[in-house]
Formats: C-alpha cells, structure tokens, sequence
C-alpha cells in the first residue's frame, strides 16, 4: 500500500460524519512520505522543533508548535510520544512512530478527541508493523 492510501483512506477518513482538515505522514528528518492536498508548506525548522519536542518533552510549550506558520498551543499529550496542540476551534495532533511522524489538522465540527483517535490509530499501527 502506498503512503498516500494511509493519508487519503485512514486520515482523511470520515468519523461520525466530520473529516480532518489535512493530513500528512513525514519522515523525521522533515521528508514528505504522503499529504492531503490542504497539507500546509511547512518549514523543516519547524519539523525539526516537533521532533525535538519528542526527544526533549516540555520544549514546545513556552513557544508553541509551529506548522505552517500556524501557531498552536501546546496542551495535553503522552511525552515522547503524541504532541497535542490547540487553535481556536481546531488544532493538531502529531504522533510519532519509529520513522515517521503522523499529523492530523481538524477544525470544528470535528471534536479534539476524533483527531486524536484518527492520528494516534494509524500511528499505533505504523509501529506495530515496524515503522
């Protein structure tokens, strides 16, 4: 199955009717493995701050994760593991795995918790498969 099957068929998938805004799975070192089409132009400085907020947990915080140019509030996640963040009425969730980083983006009506489960369900799996 190619990476951009996971994007459009598990990330943008429909979950009680609401769908992420844009999706992406990217290498650690910032490469583009899959997107959605509405996937932001990111910076690699600002993949490099997400992946040293899993190495270093707390990093993000004072700042704020930046994707995009998008600012999100850094809130609840599992150190080291799922970064949560919160903007407006939407935000992101980005969830590591051996190689890759998951990234969901949503805005209402889709809850903070539909996006997590999405994102944190394909990720669980990549690394179940070794990925």
């Amino acid at each position: 199955m190619s990476w951009q099957t996971y994007v459009d068929d598990h990330l943008m998938c429909e979950i009680e009717g609401n769908h992420l805004t844009a999706a992406a799975i990217l290498g650690q070192d910032g490469s583009v493995w899959a997107q959605s089409a509405s996937f932001p132009q990111f910076k690699p400085e600002e993949i490099a701050a997400i992946v040293k907020d899993f190495e270093e947990p707390g990093t993000l915080a004072p700042t704020g994760l930046f994707l995009g140019g998008a600012k999100y509030m850094v809130i609840q996640g599992e150190a080291g593991v799922v970064i949560r963040g919160k903007k407006g009425s939407g935000g992101v969730t980005v969830k590591k795995t051996g190689q890759a980083l998951v990234i969901g983006i949503y805005d209402e009506p889709m809850a903070p918790g539909q996006c997590n489960m999405i994102v944190e369900r394909l990720g669980d799996y990549l690394i179940e498969t070794g990925l």
